[in-house]
């Protein structure tokens, strides 16, 4: 209780003049924290908005899902009394040195009378009376209040950490760079190279593949971290061995002597056939980087995994064990027939020398051995049969009777959906989800479709099949939510949002860690909020549901979710789930039953995940306009670690873009999307949570077709504002971040 009202006014219960200072700053900040939280500025904190803080929920006196400034003050009133010090206007936590900063308002490291305006108080605090006071004076006065058995002693303060950059957390700092896996070969064929052994034979790299697959793993006898990995890879030689996946071990730092690989071999009790590349030729084609990298081939030498063997070592840091298995759990994916949740990394290790590999002239594509690949890494999810995409590209006859069509998207840029544009001073996509084809694939894909022949060359060459899981893509749901009965979609004109709720029976909080929501006829679903209402709230419907936040989402191209180890959602017991759905009539009545299935995380995680709505509801497009634009910002209440950002806008939607102004004044691009498409809402996913400090501000910029010239339209004549329907528009920029479960313990 607390510490509920610790954090929300920000000050501590010490008597006289030292409880002034905190009462002046507490006063000062509620109605700036209460505005923060409130982000669409409607004076009530709603909806996601309530996960702007684990304390919020505990104000709300009635239950109703909200929060008003009055019903706030009347909580933290009521909380006051019950923590027994009914004349403090707030208990806190926060140390003098920290207020004092909050208080000097130009930094001068001095308070004056402007600054603490109530005169009693700077009395009690100026104690050598010369007209300010400083941090010294502060501190002292806290110190004497506390011998006197003032309020508030130091055992009866509650710590609270605030969120660490992401960047700062050995979660995230110590694992390597998560690498878009098109920009760096994997999805490709790998020649069947042969290189010299350590005995001097020859050996070529299907000689040295299991019936399943091939791990190359690469080393240096001098290397330090290849000698730390080694223990790991004697084990996983062994384990490989008997999931039918052979290791190959090669030397690869050019002149390195023989006899230093044997005897490191032998010291690490390495069994595996070894072989050198004192040439650099396989380190070349891969496009090796390091001493430490991995590579897994499957059955058909194609390249579905390259990077780092695991997390537990790198340059100038080392953990007692991995938090991350990349190599192991790419080849459970493998042998399921599935591609690994990432696919790339960089690999910490001793940097190569060597050039990179330069394209054969005159080569030129086959299906068998490239195009099949691009489709299976870029358009088989969607375009199998049985998928979401309205035809297969599974086979050289589907890829030629639909040459026309894929030619056409993806030289306009619309295929592979992917519409982020790429961000200036970055090296790699920072999105975990960067779905663009790689220039290389691209300009080998066009190349083929324009080619007279489009040839199909050597069968023997072609990828092994993908495999897709039956209806449920996350595997077996541990639970499934599902409407009581379904709901008709007439055959032509629009429809109203619908609304489908289900009281759950689950007794005590679940943790969510992956959802997918699953329609029963997915042709006429155009998307899906959900949003989740704790037992005994109100459960609201209307046009403002979602705006604030979502607790899951099934939009084009985003129908699932799972989320990294150690990150969960939270289902209340007994909380009622309500699925706002969007139908889109196709010309054939159809009924629907939506379902969402749900993998519960065997623990409580270490952080909870939010996603809050930033909208602009006052958005008024003139007709005719051809590039309206609308903006809103909202600042920062606390600092955010972000995970992720999605954009929605209707029809008239033509451009959307994230930016944030730092506290220091410095802006930055988030995500800037020049291209948006209605029909494509997808979420870009960080490789690494981006961290905001509190006090940035975040900015959304939108940018609307209402002319003529839109052939979406559908009515260049009427001032547009928002509403629930496609002929209405809508402006939200999401923000999915999180917070610790338990604040104490995130600095562990």
């Amino acid at each position: 209780m607390k510490k509920v009202l610790s954090i929300l006014l920000g000050g501590a219960t010490l008597a006289g003049s030292v409880f002034g200072l905190r009462v002046h700053a507490q006063q000062a900040e509620f109605d700036e924290k209460f505005k923060a939280f409130d982000l669409n500025a409607d004076g009530i904190i709603s909806g996601d908005e309530m996960n702007g803080a684990r304390y919020l929920p505990q104000l709300d006196l009635n239950k109703d899902g909200k929060l008003t400034r009055e019903e706030a003050l009347l909580a933290v009133q009521k909380m006051r009394k019950l923590a027994g010090n009914p004349q403090a206007s707030g208990v806190g936590n926060e140390s003098t040195a920290i207020l004092f900063k909050r208080l000097d308002k130009n930094g001068d490291g001095k308070l004056t009378a402007e600054e603490l305006p109530n005169q009693k108080w700077f009395n009690g605090l100026d104690a050598d009376k010369d007209g300010y006071v400083t941090l010294d004076e502060a501190e002292k006065g806290v110190a004497a209040l506390r011998r006197r058995g003032g309020a508030g002693t130091a055992s009866s303060q509650v710590s609270s950490t605030p969120i660490k950059p992401a960047s700062e957390d050995p979660t995230f700092k110590e694992a390597p760079e998560r690498l878009k896996g098109g920009d760096h070969g994997v999805g490709r064929m790998v020649a069947d190279t042969t290189l010299k052994t350590l005995a001097g034979a020859d050996l070529k790299l299907s000689s040295a593949a299991g019936k399943n697959g091939l791990v190359i793993a690469l080393f240096s006898a001098t290397c330090p971290i290849s000698g730390k990995l080694a223990p790991e890879t004697a084990r996983l030689e062994k384990e490989l061995k008997e999931k039918g996946v052979g290791m190959l071990l090669v030397n690869v730092p050019p002149g390195q002597k023989t006899e230093e690989a044997v005897k490191f071999l032998a010291d690490h009790k390495l069994a595996s056939p070894a072989a050198s590349d004192a040439e650099g030729k396989l380190a070349q084609q891969l496009a090796a980087a390091t001493t430490t990298e991995v590579f897994l081939l499957d059955a058909a030498r194609t390249l579905v995994y390259r990077g780092a063997l695991n997390d537990q070592y790198g340059l100038g840091y080392s953990k007692d064990a991995p938090q991350h298995h990349y190599l192991r759990d790419a080849v459970a994916a493998m042998l399921r027939g599935e591609p690994a949740d990432v696919v790339a990394t960089s690999a910490p290790g001793c940097a190569l020398d060597l050039p990179q590999e330069k394209a054969v002239a005159g080569t030129v594509a086959t299906y068998h051995r490239d195009i099949s690949r691009i489709m299976q890494a870029n358009c088989v999810e969607c375009h199998h049969k049985g998928g979401v995409g309205p035809f297969a590209l599974e086979t050289y006859e589907d890829v030629i009777e639909h040459a026309g069509m894929i030619r056409k998207q993806v030289e306009r840029g619309a295929m592979p959906p992917w519409f982020a544009a790429p961000l200036e001073g970055r090296a790699h996509s920072p999105w975990a989800n960067d779905r663009a084809l790689s220039e290389r694939d691209r300009s080998d894909l066009l190349a083929w479709l324009a080619s007279s022949d489009r040839a199909k060359g050597d069968v023997a060459d072609a990828p092994r099949a993908r495999v897709f899981q039956g209806e449920w893509t996350i595997g077996k749901p541990d639970a499934i939510i599902a409407g009581a009965r379904p709901v008709s979609v007439k055959a032509e004109g629009t429809m109203p949002y619908q609304h489908v709720t289900v009281t759950t029976d689950f007794p005590e909080d679940r943790w969510v860690r992956g959802y997918e929501i699953l329609p029963t006829a997915r042709e006429v679903v155009h998307h899906v909020i959900v949003s989740v209402f704790e037992k005994g709230s109100r459960v609201s419907q209307g046009g403002e549901e979602g705006a604030q936040g979502y607790w899951a989402a099934y939009v084009p191209g985003n129908s699932k979710q799972v989320y990294p180890e150690g990150f969960a959602r939270k289902l209340p017991a007994g909380a009622t789930v309500s699925f706002q759905i969007h139908y889109t009539p196709n010309g054939k009545a159809v009924e629907d039953t939506i379902r969402m299935g749900l993998l519960f995380a065997k623990e409580p995680p270490k952080y909870v995940i939010h996603t809050t709505g930033l909208p602009n509801a006052r958005i008024s497009i003139p007709p005719g306009e051809a590039n309206h634009v609308e903006t809103a910002s909202r600042k920062l209440p606390t600092d955010i670690n972000v995970m992720a950002w999605m954009a929605h806008m209707h029809v008239r939607g033509k451009a959307f873009k994230f930016e944030v102004t730092l506290p220091d004044g410095k802006t930055e691009t988030l995500l800037d999307i020049p291209k948006y498409d209605f029909n494509w809402q997808l979420r870009y996913d960080y490789a690494t949570p981006h961290f905001l400090p509190r006090g940035s501000t975040v900015k959304i910029t939108a940018v609307y077709d209402n002319s003529a010239s839109n052939p979406a339209n559908p009515d260049p004549g009427k001032t547009v504002r928002w509403g629930q329907q496609t002929f209405d528009e809508m402006m939200i920029g999401y923000m999915e971040h999180y917070t610790p479960l338990n604040p104490e313990l995130a600095s562990e």
